[in-house]
């Protein structure tokens, strides 16, 4: 839903929302998302003139697109009229599926057919040839944005979840050593900081697929389990937020994405981690549609990940996130300085741009998140080891995604 200001139809201020399954939840939905977009501004600012709704959905199998506008048309009603409950109307209300819109307000079949209209192919418009010229690269469908952050699946998904369970199995031992979690979140940082490096000298080409499937092919099932894991620890996470602009801000991108990719089978919750900081670049690189498909993705898996939770706040609210860049930079010069010092600082710089300073204004000390959740079934899973200030070692796989996120929000601090 996008609201207008003004006689010329100025943008004013955006809700989106996922459309629910529940078709009895869609009343109070359409009451919410109203007074949401309508009352949610500053005390002083005027309403909206009008609104434009959206209703974007593809077809279920055995469906038209005629046949998901005929479904969804009892929540465009609603909306309009919750909307004009509060004396804004509704301008147009289109729904837009398998290619084609229609539109609900319309009632003229001349300009607008009951097959719907064709929708303008990406890429082939006046403002697509007009940022091609400019060097601007146009993002895809939405569809096509959240497939780059999807896990991987079948053989090459399985052989991933391996080498995960491989990387966890010997997580344990070394977080237990002398200066364990230390050392691990110097290893993590210094292997992230050569795979952008790599991913810097080798800019792929081509359509998005073929990019992402290029990215894949430079980093091993290893080298991304290590990373993965790696990444649970807030402190490692954080840190590595620093690659954010410059030159290792489109590489890090990349990375963040492969990262997701990877994160196959069991682990998929691992992938929180890698989404946020994706999101992160993004909106540091002023791509806003970008960070909220990844932060969405994230907040799905896990809605109490905070990183996730501060973004996607910002990002609502409109704030500027140089404020937090300037930190960031300001944080990475002082590492660089004590690094210089006869007492080095404890993590050190990896790679040539990013620093190992302090944290960014996400505080909090964290341990590391536990690289697997124990499995029930499995005989001794209470008498494990424990890592540093409480962290649990990798267990088996579960199944019970109640139970595991119930242990994340109660015993395991790492994913604040």
């Amino acid at each position: 839903m996008v609201a207008l200001h003004g006689e010329r139809g100025r943008f004013g201020g955006r809700v989106r929302l996922g459309i629910p399954a529940d078709t009895a939840q869609w009343p109070d939905v359409a009451d919410q998302l109203a007074d949401c977009l309508i009352s949610a501004g500053p005390d002083d600012a005027a309403p909206p003139s009008a609104i434009i709704v959206y209703l974007c959905q593809e077809p279920a199998a055995g469906e038209t697109g005629q046949d998901v506008k005929d479904r969804l048309r009892p929540l465009a009603q609603r909306l309009r009229t919750a909307c004009g409950a509060l004396d804004v109307p509704v301008l147009e209300a289109l729904c837009l599926s398998n290619g084609r819109f229609w539109s609900y307000c319309c009632p003229d079949f001349r300009c607008c057919p009951a097959d719907g209209t064709p929708m303008v192919m990406p890429g082939t418009s006046v403002m697509a040839a007009a940022a091609a010229y400019a060097g601007m690269q146009v993002r895809g469908s939405l569809k096509e944005m959240e497939a780059r952050l999807r896990p991987r699946t079948g053989r090459r998904g399985a052989e991933q979840e391996k080498a995960l369970d491989t990387a966890a199995g010997a997580l344990v031992p070394r977080m237990l050593g002398d200066d364990g979690a230390l050392a691990v979140r110097r290893a993590t940082l210094d292997l992230a900081g050569a795979m952008i490096h790599r991913f810097r000298q080798d800019t792929p080409s081509g359509s998005n697929r073929a990019r992402d499937a290029c990215d894949d092919a430079l980093i091993t099932d290893a080298e991304a389990a290590d990373l993965i894991l790696g990444l649970q620890d807030r402190c490692t996470r954080d840190r590595a937020a620093e690659w954010m602009d410059g030159s290792a801000a489109a590489p890090a991108l990349r990375l963040w994405r492969a990262l997701a990719r990877r994160c196959a089978g069991g682990y998929a919750e691992h992938a929180v981690a890698p989404l946020t900081l994706a999101a992160w670049v993004c909106w540091s690189t002023d791509d806003g549609p970008s960070a909220r498909i990844a932060l969405s993705y994230a907040l799905s898996m896990d809605p109490e990940y905070t990183f996730a939770q501060l973004l996607h706040r910002a990002i609502n609210e409109g704030l500027d996130p140089e404020p937090l860049r300037r930190c960031l930079r300001e944080q990475r010069l002082e590492a660089m300085s004590e690094e210089t010092a006869p007492a080095p600082a404890a993590g050190p710089a990896p790679g040539a741009e990013p620093g190992a300073g302090a944290q960014p204004a996400l505080a909090g000390n964290e341990t590391p998140r536990s690289p697997k959740r124990p499995d029930p079934a499995r005989p001794g899973a209470a008498a494990r080891p424990r890592g540093p200030r409480g962290a649990t070692g990798p267990g088996g796989r579960t199944t019970d995604r109640r139970a595991r996120r119930r242990a994340g929000r109660d015993d395991d601090r790492s994913r604040r």
